[in-house]
């Protein structure tokens, strides 16, 4: 496809509310990667996107609506990991591992009793950005607007929370509330994500633009404003590119995100050897 046939797809509505609801999920995604890879909880988007696909495979076969199964399941499994995280005194990664090895065997057990991988399977597994709706619009922008108040709002205590828990209690925050806004509105961030993305894809959302903005940001509040400036920057290169090119785009997406991990980590690396 021509530049000029790309510029006039813009002008499709569902080609808009594709890019709005991409641009939005990429954005909460980013914001709450940064916590989550600081304190190395990054898996929770793979562990939940497991989690996702399990309960939207059973809405499937059982003919209920998608998004009103996979909500309620995936949020409760978010509150469930962080409960084993800390009271079984166990790490996070472990418990993240045992919830993606459950819901995935639960996933595949409920495809097989189904309709096996029929057209409904394969849009959960890959995603479908141009099937997005006016409704996946107006609640990517709700969700959107919380994570952002979120952390206008909590900006000192999410900080003091990721570097130190222990320092944050201290001070008298209360840690349990916060990390339960954190899965909160990490789960409907997958949730929403998977819509575009695929089950498949959507943690690489959270994990790669704050690993990526990592490399360059200066301090906690930087690292935020980079890592949702590399997500949308990626997420536009990535439409752009799989549009002209006729590619997958949840993949294309992905892979421009690791194409700039990848150069920042060559720029810094050149930048280190010079001094």
């Amino acid at each position: 496809m021509t530049w000029a046939g790309f510029f006039e797809l813009l002008t499709y509505p569902f080609v808009l509310r594709a890019m709005a609801v991409g641009a939005m999920i990429s954005l909460c995604a980013s914001m709450l990667g940064v916590v989550l890879v600081l304190k190395r909880y990054s898996l929770i988007g793979h562990g939940l996107s497991e989690v996702g696909f399990a309960s939207l495979s059973v809405a499937a076969a059982l003919g209920l609506p998608p998004l009103l199964v996979a909500a309620p399941v995936v949020l409760l499994a978010s509150f469930a990991i962080l409960f084993i995280s800390q009271r079984w005194r166990v790490g996070g990664d472990i418990a993240i591992a045992v919830a993606s090895s459950a819901a995935l065997a639960l996933g595949v057990l409920a495809t097989a009793l189904g309709s096996g991988l029929n057209t409904d399977v394969y849009g959960i597994l890959f995603g479908s950005l141009l099937a997005t709706t006016e409704g996946d619009v107006a609640v990517s922008a709700g969700l959107a607007l919380l994570v952002v108040t979120a952390f206008l709002l909590f900006y000192n205590r999410l900080f003091l929370i990721t570097y130190s828990e222990d320092y944050a209690r201290s001070l008298g925050i209360c840690v349990p509330l916060y990390q339960l806004l954190i899965s909160a509105l990490t789960a409907l961030t997958v949730v929403m994500g998977m819509r575009m993305m695929g089950s498949l894809l959507i943690s690489s959302l959270i994990i790669l633009p704050a690993v990526t903005a990592r490399h360059v940001a200066a301090g906690f509040r930087s690292l935020v404003f980079l890592s949702a400036g590399v997500s949308i920057f990626c997420f536009s290169l990535g439409i752009i590119l799989s549009v002209i090119w006729d590619l997958p785009t949840g993949a294309s997406i992905v892979l421009t995100n690791v194409g700039a991990l990848l150069l920042t980590r060559m720029t810094d690396c050149l930048r280190r050897c010079a001094q």
